[in-house]
């Protein structure tokens, strides 16, 4: 039975699955792109969990059954994960493929070959990433995590074009009388989200273009893990010597630079199972199949002390341990009371940060700022933080609209815990801050008007209406009064406040969520 199985695994069985790569590969790079600019929660209803696949987010979750799947995959196929289930390294391809299609047709072939492992350098930046989660600087490890880099490339530079063109075509579709599509008004994408992820792009996009699989193989901290893991392959990819006719057509059109075609040996650290090279070769010489552990000295080329074992555990061990430590602005108002102002900041006695969080400490030691909670935030409450301890980090504002307490998207969406996902009911009992008046900005008592906005608003009840002059016996002057043991701090009152452009009503947050 194993020698039957063996033997499907030939040259045109390698062709196929090839074919089912990329197949697979576009599939997981379109719905990882629509969790970040669907406005609709389609996408996060139906594949929410694909984002929990994603191997860092899934270490800062401790999400064991995630982790032991694409581990057991890597063990069996290889780095499958990188050219399958990484968005980032699934870009890396199309920029490859792209290459391979533009300019003279003598550039676009045999661009590479082989080169040695850089390995001091892979070891270094990922043991700079291990550092920076296990002392609590996650924000800045998640730079150099490829799904939160997708993930701002997506929100930052996809999301506001795939908005645009959505508002032109409702707006097309309006004057033909259809309701096929309708406006979104989308939150301005901050400047230094922007850059960011204009940077990760230019930075991964030049090195495909000229080095292939360089990002992959050089700095990205998940594939230096799986790489030494992929070294134990049962599935690889195999040079038989009897066919071989040292064409070296594999190694000058290997992206990962990893085959080196004179001692018909492979780098499996640093394949990434594209399969590409069973495409090129043109005397079927190379198939994807079970390694020959009597050949594994020949078939595996290491430098001459190999050290990536030894790095790896220990660095290993210090991002596990860090993740188990962990485990332990433009919308108008007036109300016909004010003139219509855009909201501004106001300052907060504390940040608040996102109902599921927990409190401010466990957010910043999971949250590697992938945005994918701020891009799927249908009120416009959560942006990126610009303070220099969370950079990019969600919190939560409102003066673009309040978190609506029937909305438990942000956490639906987060895959690596620092959002822990709640339902309706869990939310409505979570106080995330706290409102407090500033009775001088306050209408009802600065100038006597009855407004009452925030009171008649207020979904938990939190806000009441008192007399202004407790000697006033008809109480024809009230001024509203906050009783924070059930205040909630979901922002509606800050929100829907008249008083522009710094609402007489502000909420500050707690350090640590408390839950009646």
């Amino acid at each position: 039975m194993c020698k039957k199985f063996i033997l499907c695994l030939n040259f045109e069985h390698s062709l196929m699955l090839r074919k089912i790569r990329i197949v697979v590969a576009v599939a997981v790079l379109i719905c990882v792109t629509a969790l970040f600019i669907d406005f609709t929660g389609f996408a996060v209803r139906w594949w929410s969990w694909l984002a929990g696949m994603q191997f860092v987010p899934a270490v800062m979750a401790l999400n064991v059954i995630a982790l032991a799947v694409l581990l057991l995959i890597t063990v069996v196929m290889g780095r499958v994960y990188c050219s399958v289930i990484c968005p980032l390294g699934i870009i890396q391809d199309c920029i490859n493929w792209m290459r391979s299609h533009v300019g003279p047709r003598r550039s676009r072939r045999n661009r590479f070959r082989y080169t040695k492992a850089l390995t001091v350098a892979r070891m270094g930046v990922f043991v700079l990433f291990a550092l920076l989660i296990a002392t609590g600087f996650t924000y800045l490890a998640g730079l150099l995590d490829p799904y939160s880099g997708y993930g701002r490339i997506a929100s930052a530079l996809i999301a506001p074009v795939y908005d645009g063109v959505n508002n032109v075509l409702a707006a097309e579709a309006e004057g033909h009388g259809s309701y096929a599509f309708y406006r979104v008004d989308s939150v301005p994408v901050m400047w230094p989200v922007m850059i960011v992820a204009f940077l990760t792009l230019a930075v991964v996009g030049l090195m495909s273009w000229f080095g292939g699989r360089r990002y992959c193989n050089t700095i990205c901290p998940v594939g230096t893990i799986l790489g030494c893991l992929s070294k134990l392959s049962l599935l690889r990819p195999v040079i038989d010597t009897s066919k071989c006719n040292g064409c070296r057509s594999c190694e000058r059109n290997c992206k990962a630079s990893c085959i080196d075609a004179s001692s018909h040996s492979v780098d499996y650290s640093r394949c990434v199972a594209c399969m590409d090279c069973i495409d090129n070769c043109r005397q079927g010489a190379i198939s994807y199949t079970f390694r020959n552990f009597k050949r594994d000295v020949a078939e595996v080329t290491q430098p001459p002390v190999d050290t990536t074992r030894r790095t790896f555990l220990t660095a290993g061990a210090v991002i596990a341990g860090a993740a188990a430590a962990n485990a332990a602005v433009g919308k108008l108002h007036d109300g016909g009371l004010a003139p219509i102002v855009p909201k501004a900041v106001p300052i907060r006695k504390g940040r608040i940060v996102p109902p599921g969080a927990v409190s401010v400490a466990n957010l910043q030691r999971r949250c590697t700022a992938c945005q994918a909670c701020i891009s799927n935030c249908p009120n416009g409450v959560l942006r990126p933080s610009m303070d220099l301890a969370s950079l990019l980090q969600p919190e939560v504002g409102y003066e673009h609209g309040y978190c609506r307490p029937e909305c438990t998207r942000c956490s639906e969406v987060c895959p690596a815990g620092a959002i822990l996902k709640i339902n309706e009911a869990e939310k409505s009992a979570i106080h995330v801050g706290y409102a407090h008046i500033d009775y001088e900005k306050c209408l009802s008592v600065s100038e006597g008007v009855n407004c009452g906005k925030c009171s008649r608003k207020c979904p938990a009840g939190a806000i009441e209406m008192a007399a202004v002059d407790p000697s006033d016996a008809d109480g024809s002057r009230l001024m509203p009064v906050v009783n924070e043991s059930r205040c909630i701090g979901c922002g509606a009152c800050e929100n829907l406040c008249p008083v522009s452009p710094v609402s007489a009503i502000v909420v500050s947050g707690y350090e640590i969520h408390r839950i009646d």
